[in-house]
């Protein structure tokens, strides 16, 4: 089955465009995502801590993140918690925690809004997502979730 997310195109600067999807959280909070296409994992911002829970990471695994500019990251994983894009239900699921400050100043400042994470490939691949930009919609396939 199909389910179609509007989103939203925020404009940081002209012609720099990032592509925002809403989204509801069980406990009433809303977030804003940004739809990121280059990044590799789905990341949440690690100051939510009451939307989220800290999981134990095993020696053997190395979490590795970067930003465009190369620089290394300080990474942990969450589960988090149970949230809606539009009228479609994600149950929990594993995301990398890392501080999205420097990332809510750019976009408090061009925009007056702040971003609860980036959904990434792993999230868009799984998903099947098409990125529709005439209509400007996210449309995601159910059938594996």
């Amino acid at each position: 089955m199909q389910k179609t997310i509007p989103f939203e195109l925020i404009a940081l600067e002209e012609n720099n465009y990032h592509i925002t999807v809403y989204c509801k959280f069980d406990n009433d909070d809303e977030g804003m995502w940004v739809i990121d296409t280059g990044a590799s994992k789905t990341v949440f911002d690690q100051t939510l801590e009451h939307l989220y829970s800290p999981l134990e990471v095993d020696d053997s695994l190395e979490i590795k993140s970067s930003g465009i500019g190369g620089a290394r990251l300080e990474t942990t994983l969450g589960k988090l918690h149970a949230f809606a894009l539009g009228d479609l239900r994600m149950e929990p699921m594993q995301v990398a925690l890392i501080d999205l400050s420097h990332i809510n100043e750019l976009y408090y400042n061009a925009t007056d809004k702040k971003i609860c994470g980036l959904i990434g490939s792993d999230f868009l691949l799984k998903h099947k997502a098409v990125i529709n930009y005439e209509t400007q919609e996210l449309i995601l396939q159910t059938e594996d979730l």
